[in-house]
């Protein structure tokens, strides 16, 4: 009776004992070759590894809480440098996930880097998150026709609440899936302030807060998804942003040679950048803004400032930075005026790699679209009828394939990811969290308040969690992406355009000062969530 009780105890042991070899065998970090690097994964822990993230992110408590979490962020709708309340926010979810918390990185109370690192070694993957809101643009979420929060207030007309919210569950999952299956490496989320300012990621490059990373992974929200790269050609514009203030004396309307009028310098650089137009290339983008021009009409202005983007291809950006400052030196010369120029940032093309884009459109196939309903459909008509488009609604299909550069550059948009991308291997991700609204604009903040973005944040982070696994498993992967970069950092390699400067900290203080406290009645913030904190402290 013994002797049996013995071969049924010794055969059970077995049996546990090749469960765990098979368990082991599935879910263990890569074994390294001889070379040291790790070896391809295996399929079958890629599937585990990928079903485990996306049944994590489809949870209802999941979905509710990142959910919550954009709401939020689109409620607070803060300027650039002024992302206080956000900020708070997003370092309370990463604290409470057991991340390590760096605030104030890069000389930016408001930026801030929360970092997971398992065992000594792995690469490291470095998530993009934007927060900062636009001004002007507040409007209701959900609601087709204008209808303003707070009138004159600023709204999240750019998706970067739900590219703040998804960065973070896309980092959050990341690391449970580490835990979970024993995966070494480093998983960073980059809370990245006044992206519309072309802000962060060249003082985040100068700080050396990327010196350490392999891969980068970037996303935006919009009404498709899909990926792409540029290669050795790069895509969007290069861009500088920059004040340029002029000083003259106080004096009399009435009695103008009593004093000297900073503001007609400001008047005549305008018009002399107007003409410089016809003589520079066709695919540069030239706009201005004019935030000090004095306060009433029967006083000189002794201080006026006009606030210039340029944009243009990387190889003539330069150029044209100083054919424009030479309108400056020329109307202060013209009117008797002194004048001084502060850059406020400067930055490259994109060159996204593709390496890291085949393998993320991958995953968006494995995702695929967000299902809509039909009243969310019937939104995005009504949105598409205010804005006399053609009333198609959301889209059902993810973009065909990763695109190329194109066979003519024309310029573009313009993004401080494009210095980033120059600095080590970059792609980035464009995820359904937004309707058919334009861009910077009203229609865009009704939809980056709805559900259509509580929907495309979850497809969005599962892209962006799966993609990041797939480098932290495959070393080879990360070989194949750094050897198609180095060949562009050959050609191409990065010089700072912010060496020697700040970042314009206060560039929207008085602005949110004033609209703050008439957006406060409206903050969406949620139940479980005992901030924030930071504006509290400063008062």
């Amino acid at each position: 009776m013994f002797k049996g009780k013995k071969k049924q105890i010794i055969s059970f042991i077995l049996v546990v004992v090749l469960l765990l070899s098979t368990f082991a065998t599935v879910y263990a970090t890569p074994n390294k070759n001889a070379s040291g690097q790790a070896n391809a994964p295996n399929a079958n822990a890629t599937v585990q590894l990928k079903k485990f993230v996306y049944d994590w992110l489809n949870e209802k408590e999941t979905e509710k809480y990142f959910s919550e979490i954009s709401d939020a962020i689109w409620s607070y709708a803060e300027l650039g440098l002024e992302e206080y309340n956000t900020a708070d926010l997003i370092q309370y979810v990463m604290e409470q996930e057991g991340f390590e918390i760096d605030r104030g990185v890069a000389d930016m109370p408001t930026a801030l880097l929360a970092t997971y690192k398992k065992g000594s070694d792995g690469p490291v993957i470095a998530i993009m998150g934007e927060f900062d809101a636009l001004p002007l643009i507040s409007q209701e979420a959900s609601d087709s026709t204008r209808n303003p929060v707070v009138e004159g207030g600023p709204g999240h007309g750019c998706t970067h609440n739900t590219m703040a919210t998804a960065g973070a569950a896309a980092t959050i999952a990341v690391k449970k899936a580490m835990d979970k299956f024993n995966i070494n490496g480093t998983v960073r989320y980059y809370g990245s302030p006044a992206e519309e300012s072309l802000v962060p990621r060249p003082f985040f490059i100068d700080a050396g807060l990327f010196d350490d990373v392999d891969i980068i992974i970037d996303n935006h929200g919009g009404g498709s998804f899909g990926t792409s790269w540029s290669g050795k050609v790069g895509t969007g514009t290069a861009l500088y942003s920059f004040l340029v203030t002029f000083k003259g004396k106080t004096g009399h309307a009435a009695s103008p040679w009593t004093g000297t009028s900073a503001l007609k310098p400001v008047e005549l650089m305008m018009h002399a950048t107007n003409l410089l137009r016809e003589h520079l290339m066709y695919t540069h983008r030239m706009h201005y803004a004019v935030i000090d021009g004095g306060e009433a009409p029967n006083v000189m202005p002794d201080k006026a400032t006009i606030w210039y983007f340029i944009r243009e291809h990387d190889d003539r950006i330069d150029d044209m930075l100083d054919r424009v400052l030479k309108c400056a030196e020329g109307s202060a010369i013209a009117t008797g005026t002194t004048y001084d120029v502060q850059m406020l940032a400067g930055i490259h093309q994109r060159y996204g790699n593709k390496v890291i884009a085949e393998a993320m459109y991958k995953n968006i196939k494995e995702v695929g679209m967000p299902e809509w309903s039909e009243e969310e459909q019937l939104f995005a008509k009504a949105i598409q009828k205010e804005l006399g488009k053609p009333e198609t609604g959301l889209r059902t299909e993810i973009n065909d394939a990763p695109t190329g550069p194109p066979a003519t550059f024309v310029g573009g948009a313009s993004s401080d990811m494009g210095s980033a991308s120059l600095y080590r291997p970059t792609a980035s991700l464009s995820f359904p969290s937004n309707g058919p609204g334009d861009s910077h604009h009203w229609t865009s903040v009704a939809g980056t308040g709805s559900t259509i973005a509580h929907k495309g944040i979850i497809a969005g982070a599962k892209v962006m969690a799966a993609t990041a696994l797939d480098f932290l498993t495959d070393q080879k992967l990360v070989d194949a992406a750094w050897a198609e970069f180095n060949e562009l950092k050959a050609e191409r390699p990065y010089e700072s355009r912010v060496q020697g400067i700040k970042p314009p900290l206060g560039l929207n203080k008085e602005v949110m000062e004033k609209y703050r406290p008439l957006m406060e009645q409206y903050y969406k913030e949620p139940e479980w969530y005992p901030g924030p904190w930071s504006l509290e402290e400063g008062r």
